[in-house]
């Protein structure tokens, strides 16, 4: 995590979100783009207070220009803007075997075909019809249940993050593939996990306020269903 550097595409509540769960988790060569290009210390233009603390944590080598500019050498991709922003050429430039997250919806940044004739090695986008769809249904109904048992006071981002390695693990290293790095929308084993996962997380936080013991959470999501 602190090797690969990251692009996100698009400035908005999901974005720096996201950018900063990613920072939280190790990520340290991370960049934004949003319509005026990347953001930057500085930048005189296009800026308000969210890309201004942004800025402050992220392009740290204070690059300029667009999106092109900005995916070059890059390893991941994250869209959280539009339909049709990215090009081949510009996934060309990325570093061998990128790995793009286009969520725009219905249409992508770029779709998933394209992406992959261009040379990336992993494509995910927010659609149904895609593999690896990327949707919030994995995340919270798991979140709710394990905050909810600990009357948690507040939902952390230690909670956030372990919500997303439980989610990610649910898919064993055997089962991984191109087509494979995040377990179906309805899978029975997902909100279970996460929900065992921010439980814990919340006690050793200091953020719950009811101590549960851990085979008590153990058997509430064994019982739960996500349907």
């Amino acid at each position: 995590m602190e090797e690969i550097h990251v692009v996100t595409l698009g400035a908005g509540a999901a974005a720096v979100a996201v950018s900063k769960l990613l920072l939280r988790s190790g990520v340290r060569h991370l960049s934004m783009v949003d319509r005026t290009g990347l953001i930057y210390e500085g930048r005189p233009e296009g800026m308000n207070e969210a890309k201004r603390e942004m800025a402050l944590l992220t392009n740290r080598e204070i690059r300029k220009g667009g999106l092109a500019e900005a995916l070059e050498g890059a390893d991941v991709f994250l869209g959280l803007s539009g339909p049709n922003l990215v090009t081949k050429e510009m996934v060309h430039k990325m570093n061998k075997e990128p790995i793009i997250m286009a969520m725009s919806n219905p249409i992508p940044e770029i779709m998933p075909h394209i992406a992959k004739a261009a040379g990336a090695s992993v494509v995910c986008t927010g659609r149904s019809d895609f593999p690896n769809q990327i949707n919030n249904v994995l995340a919270f109904p798991g979140i709710f249940r394990g905050a909810l048992d600990v009357e948690a006071s507040d939902i952390n981002e230690d909670m956030k993050i372990a919500a997303a390695y439980a989610i990610a693990d649910i898919v064993k290293k055997k089962e991984l593939s191109p087509d494979y790095v995040v377990p179906k929308t309805f899978d029975p084993r997902v909100a279970p996990a996460v929900a065992m996962a921010v439980a814990k997380s919340a006690t050793e936080t200091g953020t719950a306020r009811k101590y549960m013991a851990p085979e008590w959470v153990e058997e509430q999501c064994r019982r739960m269903t996500i349907l």
